[in-house]
């Protein structure tokens, strides 16, 4: 009897979150808007621990509910999700899922990274497989929630016939995806419905955690994407006629992903508590000074843009004078 109960309000829960106004109860005050989030819904949920959940499925009775936002990173983020009734989270974020985290709330892990310039065929066979097979209903993830999860999100609701490219495009506009993450729109632009055979040709040993980048690979790409962003800085910040590839703000995320991941490098661990202190207090400053360009390239904020880059290059400067150079 507890059991039905329970699982009875996971599903009042689930409806509560995809219903359009108007449809609870008399007995009962219509939850806010910020907090009805449907397929149909035009602005991004708010929950406890989770910012920017935003619906690319049908509504929940379809059984095929699929929610975008951000990282869960607390308890009480993970309790959100079971109360919301989630059964399995897929992170295309960089960093180490918190597994063990969602297992104590019952909750599934699967971790498939994806870029912040879009994801090949063979990923996109992986996230469709995923969730197609896997318990519903399902939580993608990034960092913020606002790009990377959401062109995923968008991808496989298109390959899975849940909505038209039109449909999924306006949700990643819900979610807030820039319009410089063009990989990211490429995606969900080109995405068309999958045959099954050729999702059921994607792997199905869905990892709960992908290895990050090692340190060294890390710091190589984060010297890449700053050369690059550096191109576009002695341009004014428009992007050059021979270098038209260059998305300055995927650039910048990249970045402030990198540095993000690498405070769980297992190299940091082998240095003494002094260090190691010191070190991950560069990589969030760094993070941090990242995270202000990609924003500032993000809203075109041609005042911010400068600033952020100047913080940026002083922050890599510091740490290379005290642990490269």
């Amino acid at each position: 009897m507890a059991h039905r109960t329970q699982r009875a309000a996971r599903l009042a829960c689930i409806a509560a979150l995809a219903c359009a106004p108007g449809c609870a109860s008399p007995s009962q005050s219509p939850p806010p808007p910020s907090l009805q989030q449907g397929p149909e819904a035009a602005k991004p949920a708010e929950y406890p621990g989770l910012h920017n959940v935003v619906a690319y499925g049908p509504a929940a009775g379809a059984g095929n509910m699929l929610l975008s936002g951000s990282a869960p990173e607390s308890d009480e983020a993970f309790a959100a999700l079971e109360k919301l009734g989630i059964r399995t989270i897929i992170s295309v974020d960089g960093a180490v899922p918190e597994v063990e985290l969602a297992k104590a709330h019952g909750i599934r892990y699967v971790h498939l990274p994806i870029g912040y310039d879009g994801f090949d065929d063979a990923r996109k066979a992986e996230l469709v497989r995923a969730a197609r097979d896997l318990p519903k209903p399902i939580y993608i993830h990034c960092h913020h929630g606002k790009h990377r999860s959401a062109g995923a999100a968008a991808t496989i609701a298109i390959s899975l016939g849940w909505l038209t490219n039109a449909e999924a495009e306006a949700r990643m506009k819900v979610s807030g995806t820039s319009a410089g993450y063009k990989g990211l729109w490429a995606c969900a632009e080109n995405a068309s419905a999958m045959p099954a055979g050729a999702i059921d040709a994607a792997p199905a040993d869905f990892p709960q955690i992908s290895p990050p980048a090692s340190m060294v690979k890390a710091m190589v790409a984060i010297d890449k994407s700053l050369e690059q962003l550096r191109i576009v800085e002695k341009n004014a910040w428009a992007v050059p006629a021979d270098h038209t590839d260059l998305v300055p703000v995927a650039e910048a995320g990249k970045i402030a992903d990198l540095l993000r991941i690498l405070d769980k490098d297992a190299h940091i661990e082998k240095v003494d508590e002094a260090k190691r202190a010191d070190f991950r207090a560069l990589l969030a400053r760094g993070s941090a000074a990242a995270t202000s360009l990609e924003d500032a390239l993000s809203r075109h904020d041609a005042a911010a843009i400068a600033p952020a880059m100047k913080a940026l290059e002083a922050s890599c400067k510091s740490c290379h004078l005290r642990y490269r150079d």
